[in-house]
């Protein structure tokens, strides 16, 4: 067990979006602050682990990670949709290694075996263990909850409940909803480069001149607009008038950033997912989820693709610019822009009060 690390009392303060500096440069490349993270961050909040199509019915399953825990969600009997951690009560192996489908989960280990609802079933040559219960040892459950068709767990239950969480953003979309699109496929991106500094780019259009020429293309950028929320902000801006890959002149692009590593994309008939998913305090993966409504062409999908992979492509590049940046003995904070930056500033905010809370319940990272 690592003790918390030592944080400024006055790098927690929230100050209004005008008089507030950046956090410390040290943020992004301590590997005492990740740790923190993990436990005070990423263990606290609702994780996006998968699409309630991969466990669809009974007994089917899929793993996932939170945190560095190992996860499993499965489909019951009952058609109840549960998670569990991905550990056996006897010695800790693994339930599953993959995704499939099975009557029952059982330990690659040792075999031990469980019901889909997490009650122990099986335990080969024990019959000589004193006092052994098997009510005792059924699998430990995970907070689960559904949103259309995402599936989020969250390890430790607290702020927010998951209602609070998507407040008013299936309204803004209106139809078709996210969980009538189908997906099409992911695609993942290594960067070396702290996770919130790809949080940090994603939430400001400030940078989109400078680094995206073909996305300005796309946008009326006088029109961009950044609004907040409790738990989560969003972009959006009127497409332009001129003819492009999404819509034939009308319609606009969403981008909702939902605390602390979901973002959803959103342009006509489409959506893109970005889960961002930190290794260490000096690299990260993003991963990026396609949708489409029923009936899109193979040639409108693959324009997509190619379009959204070059400007990935060219936000790398700057992040990982950027990170080497904030490793300098020349920065350490710097300030927000006011018209650009507010959704900036509400993660950064968001962040040092998770960090607080931690500290004041002087909660220990593992």
């Amino acid at each position: 067990m690592q003790n918390l690390p030592i944080i400024d009392q006055s790098e927690l303060v929230i100050k209004p979006l005008a008089e507030a500096e950046t956090i410390p440069s040290s943020w992004y490349n301590s590997d005492d602050i990740w740790r923190l993270e993990k436990e005070a961050v990423f263990a606290q909040t609702w994780q996006c682990v998968g699409r309630q199509s991969q466990a669809a019915r009974s007994g089917e399953y899929f793993i996932a990670e939170i945190a560095s825990e190992p996860l499993i969600i499965v489909r019951g009997k009952d058609n109840i949709l549960r998670c569990f951690y991905n550990v056996c009560r006897h010695r800790g192996g693994p339930l599953a290694i993959g995704s499939g489908c099975a009557s029952h989960l059982q330990c690659k280990y040792h075999g031990w075996t469980y019901e889909l609802d997490g009650r122990l079933k099986g335990v080969p040559d024990f019959d000589s263990v004193a006092h052994f219960d098997k009510t005792a040892f059924g699998l430990a459950p995970v907070e689960l909850a559904v949103w259309e068709g995402f599936v989020f767990a969250r390890l430790v239950p607290g702020k927010p409940s998951f209602n609070e969480l998507f407040t008013g953003i299936s309204d803004r979309i209106g139809k078709p909803g996210l969980g009538e699109l189908q997906y099409h496929r992911r695609k993942s991106y290594d960067l070396k480069c702290n996770w919130k500094i790809f949080v940090d780019n994603y939430l400001e259009g400030y940078h989109v001149p400078l680094v995206h020429p073909e996305l300005m293309k796309l946008y009326d950028y006088h029109s961009y607009k950044t609004k907040v929320r409790e738990w989560y902000s969003f972009q959006h801006s009127l497409l332009t008038s001129a003819e492009n890959i999404y819509s034939s002149g009308a319609g606009e692009a969403l981008y909702y950033f939902i605390f602390p590593n979901l973002m959803l994309n959103i342009l006509p008939g489409r959506l893109q997912t970005n889960i961002v998913e930190p290794i260490d305090a000096e690299r990260c993966i993003v991963h990026f989820d396609y949708y489409y409504v029923a009936g899109t062409s193979e040639q409108q999908i693959a324009d997509d693709l190619t379009f959204s992979d070059s400007v990935q492509v060219e936000d790398i590049e700057i992040c990982e610019l950027v990170h080497r940046g904030v490793r300098s003995r020349s920065y350490d904070k710097g300030r927000f822009s006011v018209k650009h930056e507010e959704a900036l500033w509400h993660f950064q905010s968001l962040l040092k009060t998770f960090f607080r809370d931690a500290v004041e319940s002087k909660r220990t990272p593992r």
